[in-house]
């Protein structure tokens, strides 16, 4: 059996249109519900405006806060000290002499040696030790001192090694006369030990000299002087 279907009745003829019509009513309901706009009653309104300080300063209120002392703590028990032992005050008698009193006499010559002086520097020592040559001077201890820069000049000789590696400053010494007028107790201090050799090389061509007095009696005395060393 064959169905029929009559032309004018189908839906499908005009789908299109329908779908067109149908976007457009919603499309048309969604910008209505999008722009509709509604208003207050203005009479309800209050306008205000407000303007902020930059900064706020506020006074902070001083406060004091009192704190009472706790009550004093009264003792129950009243404990009763002793009573300080009796000082007895010692008498102290003046002791003055009488007439009889015999008074002990007593001598020493201040002159005698002190058998405790061994060794007195050279700047205060009494007799400075003699160089040769310095007998007949007055000032012994000025003429000492020429002799010893007289001495080092006529012996100096740089070493060629110093000289090679450029080696150069001041060795200080310290030498001693001894109670019979020889060199003893060198002590040196210098920037390499080779100018340190030259240097005691130096020190040991002094002669013997007079020993230094102190009280007429020979002591040791030590001297000290820097033996420069500088290239040209």
């Amino acid at each position: 059996m064959e169905v029929k279907k009559k032309e004018h009745l189908k839906l499908e003829k005009n789908s299109g249109l329908y779908f067109a019509i149908g976007m457009t009513l919603i499309l048309a309901l969604v910008y209505t519900a999008l722009e509709w706009k509604t208003f207050d009653n203005s009479e309800n309104i209050i306008f205000c405006e407000l303007n902020p300080p930059d900064s706020i300063d506020e006074d902070v209120p001083v406060t004091f806060h009192y704190i009472k002392p706790p009550p004093p703590v009264i003792p129950t028990v009243i404990e009763i000290a002793p009573d300080d032992p009796e000082i007895i005050e010692t008498v102290i008698e003046a002791i003055d002499p009488n007439q009889d009193t015999e008074i002990i006499s007593c001598s020493f010559n201040i002159e005698d040696p002190d058998p405790d002086i061994d060794e007195v520097p050279f700047m205060v020592i009494e007799d400075v030790p003699v160089f040769p040559g310095c007998e007949g001077t007055d000032d012994k201890r000025a003429c000492f001192q020429e002799k010893m820069q007289k001495h080092i000049r006529k012996n100096f000789r740089y070493p060629e090694e110093a000289q090679e590696m450029g080696l150069q400053g001041k060795v200080y010494l310290q030498f001693t006369v001894q109670k019979d007028g020889s060199i003893g107790g060198l002590k040196m201090r210098g920037p390499h030990q080779i100018l340190e050799s030259e240097a005691s090389r130096i020190i040991s061509k002094l002669p013997k000299m007079e020993p230094g007095k102190q009280r007429g009696q020979a002591v040791k005395v030590p001297f000290s002087i820097p033996i420069t060393f500088k290239l040209q």
